[in-house]
């Protein structure tokens, strides 16, 4: 099965050290639950006690929009193609660079920055 946006999501959290998710369920974080059940235990949903607000929950994710995340399986050779393509034509090619680097780095060596 192919990974989906939530299973990507979870995985980056679970890097950045997240165990712990609070919400509350409904039809727009069922995709989060699935990613969840198929992370094996690695995060654990806690149900919020705010459960009389008549307003949805929001999920916000914070990305820099300049650096593209990289796929959860890259290989060398296919993050040397992604900097080469970059090379010859990005206006912000070096910012995507380093920021794409440090993605890779930080995914290798999680809370080493």
């Amino acid at each position: 099965m192919s990974q989906t946006v939530s299973d990507f999501i979870v995985r980056r959290l679970h890097q950045w050290g997240v165990r712990h998710i609070f919400g509350y369920p409904g039809d727009g974080i069922n995709g989060v639950f699935g990613a969840m059940s198929r992370a094996e235990g690695k995060m654990n949903f806690v149900q919020a006690a705010a459960l009389a607000s008549d307003m949805p929950v929001v999920l916000e994710v914070k990305t820099d929009p300049e650096v593209p995340p990289p796929p959860p399986h890259i290989t060398l050779q296919q993050a040397k193609n992604f900097s080469l393509a970059l090379m010859k034509g990005d206006p912000n090619e070096s910012g995507m660079i380093k920021g794409a680097a440090r993605q890779v780095l930080e995914s290798i060596l999680p809370g080493k920055q």
